[in-house]
């Protein structure tokens, strides 16, 4: 007998789950298997913390590490997959560098990205950076990808509406599978204090010409380096502030932001700014991502607290929770 399910959260993560169970990918089910797949989503796409991602493939401040591989691994197929199939998708695969780090700074996944290898020599390290590592891999448009998944997901009769709750009971009430992908919005809503805001401030700016993305990310610093080029600009970051929940552009940190990426790239110090963006990320101690029953009897599967790595798990972390609804709890 088929379900109806209602995914609670219109951000990437939410999107990406809704379209693996409308298409009947994942647990084993196959497709059909499920009923109408709802999305409630309280913002619309443009106004959710994945609109203002930068969009590179990349696992980032995210937990558990021993299950971050695998998720990643998946989103990268797949992404990888789409950046040649659909070009709707905003998806496209970028050659750029990861600085300060080594091989044996990660984790076995490193092994499975296609091309990574240590930078070498001036011509692929900026001034004053001792190491890093080169990759191509994905670079997402986030608006058109955001997009892409909600056209993807209606083509396979799901839905998107606007609507906020105060209880994940709501959702039960309307279908006997919920899954609750509301990112931040999980700390009052389960409720869980271990999900918190981390700050990430940006600037978007006319393109001089860069065509390769640039990383440079401290986990233990508040403050980052990167240039990433889309379609719309070059987006200038970063910070990575935890706790702070202020989403207002701060003019001071926009302009140490482009000062630094101008120690990169030095043309940068001239571009016009064309926007800023302020998004905060949902991190937690680890993501959640497990079933529990409902006190109203419905079947509940989160998977929420990816923190800035959201686009990077995305499929990976969906499939597994395909895999969890389709075996609820007796």
């Amino acid at each position: 007998m088929a379900h109806d399910v209602v995914v609670v959260g219109g951000g990437v993560i939410g999107l990406t789950t809704a379209v693996v169970l409308a298409e009947g990918a994942g647990g084993g089910t196959p497709s059909g298997s499920w009923g109408r797949v709802t999305v409630w989503s309280r913002d619309p796409a443009p106004d959710t913390t994945s609109a203002v991602a930068g969009g590179l493939w990349w696992p980032y401040r995210i937990e558990p590490r021993e299950k971050v591989g695998a998720w990643s691994l998946e989103t990268l197929r797949v992404l990888t997959e789409l950046a040649g199939a659909a070009p709707d998708a905003g998806v496209r695969i970028v050659a750029g560098t990861q600085a300060g780090i080594t091989p044996a700074d990660l984790g076995p996944w490193a092994a499975e990205v296609p091309g990574l290898r240590p930078a070498t020599g001036p011509d692929e390290l900026p001034g004053g950076v001792a190491a890093g590592l080169r990759a191509r891999v994905p670079l997402v448009d986030m608006p058109a990808y955001l997009t892409y998944l909600r056209n993807r997901l209606q083509a396979a009769g799901g839905s998107v509406v606007r609507r906020g709750i105060a209880s994940l009971d709501e959702a039960g009430d309307a279908a006997p599978l919920v899954v609750n992908c509301t990112g931040l919005g999980a700390r009052e809503l389960v409720p869980d204090t271990d999900v918190r805001p981390v700050q990430g401030q940006l600037v978007i700016v006319e393109n001089p010409g860069v065509e390769e993305w640039f990383v440079a990310a401290d986990p233990a610093s508040t403050d980052t380096v990167y240039a990433l080029p889309q379609p719309y600009g070059l987006v200038l970051g970063g910070t990575a502030r935890e706790g702070v929940w202020d989403t207002a552009p701060d003019p001071a940190t926009a302009e140490a932001i482009v000062a630094r990426c101008a120690r990169v790239h030095p043309a940068l110090a001239d571009a016009r700014v064309i926007a800023h963006r302020v998004g905060l990320r949902p991190a937690r101690s680890r993501v959640r991502l497990e079933g529990e029953r409902l006190p109203g009897g419905a079947w509940c599967v989160h998977n929420y607290g990816h923190g800035g790595a959201g686009v990077t798990v995305a499929w990976g972390c969906a499939r597994e929770a395909a895999d969890l609804a389709a075996r609820p709890a007796h």
